[in-house]
């Protein structure tokens, strides 16, 4: 079972991981963007830990919708609507619950994915996290009901997540500050899809952590 401590240590690897990469990020964003993606990312996630003490004890439907205010509160551009609404969807849909089965995790993803969608009006192909997100959820949830283990659905998730967002490289931008550079978009990777990808590798690590 998926418990609010491997909630906690997940939102603690995302802040770790987002901080190490946080350059890389914004160099990904100086290409097609405002270069602010990984400084703006990194500021939300370190509101994020520095709260965290206060979340200890909390169901995992509260972690999440706290987290979701921190970010859309302190995370700039675009990056902030769009993560405060994966993790408050994510929050709603685990109201109440102070445990979580791989389906549940499964639904929490779904859920992230589906309020991403909705807040950013995009679909796949358009170059936006998107295009890793998406797969990486789809591949968890049918991996899972092929009656996979819940290791090798995270696994593939992650797989999934990493080569999804290096296909985005070829796109041509159609969502954001990145559709204003039309053809000129396309050569490179998009960085919220990279985000998101870091961010869902942390989740895979922190609930096999043993």
């Amino acid at each position: 079972m998926i418990t609010n401590k491997h909630i906690l240590t997940w939102l603690t690897k995302s802040a770790a991981v987002i901080e190490e990469n946080k350059q890389y990020l914004t160099k990904l964003d100086t290409a097609i963007g405002d270069a602010d993606h990984g400084n703006n990312m990194n500021r939300g996630f370190k509101k994020v830990m520095e709260q965290i003490e206060t979340y200890e004890g909390k169901d995992i439907g509260a972690i999440l919708k706290s987290v979701a205010m921190v970010l859309i509160s302190t995370v700039g551009g675009a990056s902030g609507p769009l993560y405060g609404t994966m993790f408050l969807q994510a929050g709603t849909k685990l109201a109440g619950k102070q445990e979580l089965t791989p389906e549940d995790l499964g639904l929490m993803l779904t859920a992230g994915l589906q309020g991403v969608k909705m807040r950013g009006k995009a679909v796949l192909g358009e170059k936006t996290m998107v295009d890793a997100l998406e797969p990486a959820v789809d591949a968890y949830t049918k991996s899972l009901a092929r009656g996979d283990s819940f290791s090798d659905a995270l696994n593939l998730a992650v797989t999934t997540a990493e080569k999804s967002a290096e296909d985005t490289i070829p796109l041509i931008a159609r969502k954001g500050r990145a559709s204003y550079l039309g053809e000129r978009s396309k050569g490179h990777k998009d960085p919220g899809a990279t985000s998101v990808t870091l961010i869902i590798a942390s989740l895979r690590d922190a609930c096999l952590e043993r």
